[in-house]
């Protein structure tokens, strides 16, 4: 390791330290160090110090944060989604789906795939997969899954953007869009909604899940940094977003319970919405 990287690594372990034993501005001045040191956070340390509310929110976790911590995490991430956290989304979405709106679908892209959950529930009402994901290891183990016809590395909107450029006729738009503990990842939304928008048949449907906080709600605000380093949103702007992109019949909005986190249940939404 070298001698920045040895830096990085004491300045983000004490400051982890320093914040779990409480003492917040020892915590923010180490992680503003890591943020010296490391300009392309691959830490993390904006959306610790913006929880903390000693930071202002990024509008995104960065790139580099998302690629490490998934990376680090893949070998272990089903169990600890599904089984430490509770994680069942793609679950109630295919659910849903099958017994609502069964298709079948021909084109199917399963934003921030990961391992592949969304795209292993939902192999049997789509004639062909799509799946992108930043981590390169989480793309690999979506490989193993077999549920996917194609697989790219790369960032949500930027792969939006790329793929609705490009003339080959290979690049065609997809009548059902999945994106699955995605939005929490992302503070304002329109960038990755107009991508959506941009690669999305004449007849689509959209299906996405977001963490929520209640004083979203009380403040009339759209989003935030929770607690927990990851964005939460209020119904009112997905349903905007929605709208924007141009999914405006809104078939579900349903309250769920995303994820738990040190046993509490984190509050969030189940979208799912057509264009047409």
């Amino acid at each position: 390791m070298s001698d920045s990287a040895d830096a990085l690594a004491e300045a983000y372990n004490g400051a982890l330290a320093h914040e779990k034993a409480g003492r917040r501005d020892e915590a923010a001045a180490l992680y503003r160090r890591c943020l010296e040191l490391a300009p392309s956070d691959p830490c993390g340390a904006a959306m610790r110090l913006a929880s903390m509310g000693l930071g202002p929110p990024p509008d995104r976790a960065g790139d580099a944060y998302m690629a490490t911590l998934f990376d680090q995490v893949a070998d272990r991430f089903d169990h600890i989604l599904t089984e430490e956290l509770g994680y069942a989304v793609p679950m109630q979405a295919s659910e849903w789906l099958k017994a609502h709106r069964p298709g079948p679908y021909d084109r199917l892209l399963d934003l921030g795939c990961g391992t592949g959950l969304s795209g292993m529930m939902l192999e049997d009402i789509c004639a062909h997969a799509t799946g992108v994901d930043i981590s390169e290891q989480m793309v690999e183990k979506a490989d193993e899954r077999a549920a996917y016809d194609e697989l790219y590395i790369n960032e949500a909107v930027h792969f939006l953007e790329e793929w609705a450029k490009s003339a080959d006729r290979a690049h065609a738009p997809f009548d059902l869009i999945v994106a699955t503990d995605v939005l929490p990842y992302f503070g304002p939304l329109e960038a990755l909604f107009d991508g959506i928008a941009a690669n999305a048949t004449a007849k689509c449907r959209l299906v996405v899940s977001a963490e929520t906080l209640p004083q979203l709600a009380s403040a009339n605000a759209d989003w935030s940094v929770t607690p927990h380093q990851r964005f939460a949103h209020s119904a009112t702007y997905l349903e905007a977003m929605c709208a924007r992109a141009g999914f405006a019949e809104i078939e579900l909005c349903q309250p769920i319970t995303v994820r738990h986190e040190e046993g509490a249940p984190i509050p969030g939404f189940l979208v799912i919405a057509a264009t047409g």
